[in-house]
């Protein structure tokens, strides 16, 4: 049975960071953002959904799904947020189940932003590994490489679990308040555990 680590941390937080550091040091990385994107894209499987859901005005020239125009929509609209949710995450959920499932590395790091409200996220992971950052840092980093106003940057924080709800739930803790090195060295350490953990699990 594969070893699962659900990764997660609120926007700003450096999953992508501790992501990255995974993988180099083997485990195999699922990012369920990265999914996401693949869906929405020219070609994407749930292209054809958005349009008929949403219309022409919400698919870029380029014949993607409009990302800002989506994301207005959706934090203004309670009904177009629950149905976009539910076009997307079935088909999320089953793209991360396939590669989870045809992992090749000693275990597989799935990275889900909002891991703790699906639900029933405790019967697909082994463990919570929580990405943590004060929230004026996260505020700062997403300002800073998206030109989102801080007004828009806590909108976005307001729709997902808070910090406190999050540490609540994490097994294991990276501590993101700090320097890069400093993230690689508990990343390091976290991949020395789940190794351990792995191999006792297929044992």
């Amino acid at each position: 049975m594969t070893f699962v680590v659900g990764l997660t941390g609120g926007i700003g937080s450096g999953k992508s960071a501790a992501a990255d550091e995974f993988a180099r040091l083997g485990a195999t990385v699922v990012d369920t953002d990265a999914i996401a994107r693949e869906l929405t894209e020219r070609g994407g499987a749930a292209l054809p959904h958005i349009k008929s859901l949403f219309g022409d005005a919400f698919v870029t020239s380029g014949g993607a799904m409009d990302r800002d125009a989506m994301r207005s929509r959706v934090f203004s609209d309670p009904a177009a947020k629950q149905a976009l949710e539910g076009l997307l995450h079935p088909l999320i959920r089953a793209e991360t189940e396939r590669r989870t499932v045809a992992a090749r590395g000693p275990y597989v790091v799935q990275v889900v932003p909002l891991l703790l409200e699906s639900g029933d996220y405790r019967k697909r992971v082994a463990r919570v590994t929580v990405v943590d950052a004060p929230e004026e840092v996260q505020v700062k980093r997403v300002m800073a490489r998206s030109g989102l106003a801080e007004r828009e940057v806590r909108g976005i924080m307001a729709h997902q679990a808070s910090r406190a709800a999050r540490l609540a739930a994490a097994d294991d803790v990276i501590d993101n308040a700090g320097t890069l090195e400093a993230l690689r060295k508990q990343v390091g350490a976290l991949h020395a555990k789940y190794l351990k953990m792995a191999s006792r699990a297929k044992s």
